[in-house]
């Protein structure tokens, strides 16, 4: 029955059956005969048919929330008994906010030299899709922002506090500052994240708490996309510093700090709800707790909370 779950979830998540029996190196044939079994053995149908994928039933909606925790669970059994032999093993998937990439990749680092038989498949997401595959366990954990979002279940320890630059050329008026207010950049010529990312959003909001509406030429999901067209000089753009960092290197761009109120977000690992864990995310969170970085997160943050938000569980390192 194991199998015929793992096919309808891959069903679900591809919406074709012959990217499902792909996805699952099986044939399409196979496929369908492996849904139909379990239709017969549940006694309902699962699949609206026709000359393609039709969607799921309501029976079939249901049956796939069974499936993934069924799924999830199994796995969380494999991953135990494999531990108590062999040590921990198998894959990690991690998805991961654009703006925490740097951080993930030094997670990952950080697993991987104390357990070699451990892989990390980090996955560039947006916070809203983090959290829908967290609850469809499509993702065993995500990094991502603590704050702004809705909150499913979940546990949340704070990494680091994601705070912004300007990156402009040396020809640009701010270019000699040390710091750059938010008011000072109306009518600024911009590039930013695309209004779907939640980096877009919290920028828009810092903007309006000047009294700003920002109007960016350039949009993009992706920072290199904005970092190369604040090179080419017609604009700036504004990215978080980890980013900036990393990836805003040039002979003829500036990074310059950006200051004011509710500039800096939090941001933290987000690992499912549930008890037991696996060996595999106590071993991420215990990682985790080790390499936040305490200049990330002001002495009042790294404090225990008592009191957790609603809706979730949130831990400190």
């Amino acid at each position: 029955m194991i199998e015929r779950l793992e096919m309808l979830v891959a069903l679900a998540r591809e919406g074709h059956f012959g990217r499902a029996a792909e996805s699952l190196n099986i044939s399409q044939p196979s496929l369908s005969a492996g849904i139909r079994a379990l239709e017969a053995q549940l006694g309902v149908q699962l699949v609206h048919r026709s000359s393609r994928f039709g969607g799921l039933t309501p029976e079939g909606q249901s049956a796939l929330v069974w499936a993934r925790r069924i799924l999830a669970d199994t796995r969380q059994l494999r991953e135990e008994m494999r531990a108590t032999r062999h040590g921990l093993s198998g894959e990690v998937r991690l998805a991961v906010i654009p703006t925490a990439l740097t951080w993930a990749a030094r997670l990952a680092a950080a697993m991987t030299a104390r357990h070699p038989r451990l892989r990390l498949a980090i996955l560039s997401r947006s916070a809203r899709e983090i959290q829908a595959m967290i609850e469809s366990f499509d993702a065993d954990a995500g990094i991502s922002y603590l704050d702004g979002e809705p909150a499913g279940r979940a546990l949340r320890v704070p990494l680091f506090e994601e705070s912004y630059m300007l990156v402009c050329t040396r020809a640009s008026p701010f270019a000699g500052r040390a710091a750059v207010g938010w008011a000072e950049l109306e009518g600024a010529r911009l590039a930013l994240m695309t209004p779907d990312m939640q980096n877009r959003r919290i920028i828009n909001r810092i903007f309006a708490d000047h009294g700003l509406t920002p109007r960016p030429e350039i949009e993009s999901n992706a920072h290199i996309t904005l970092i190369a067209s604040a090179a080419e000089g017609q604009c700036m753009t504004i990215i978080p510093r980890e980013i900036a960092r990393s990836a805003a290197v040039g002979p003829n761009l500036v990074l310059v700090p950006l200051e004011g109120a509710g500039a800096a977000q939090e941001v933290g690992l987000i690992l499912p709800d549930r008890d037991p864990r696996t060996p595999v995310l106590d071993a991420l969170l215990a990682e985790a707790r080790r390499i936040a970085t305490p200049a990330g997160l002001p002495p009042s943050r790294n404090a225990d909370r008592t009191e957790p938000r609603k809706g979730r569980r949130t831990e400190t390192p």
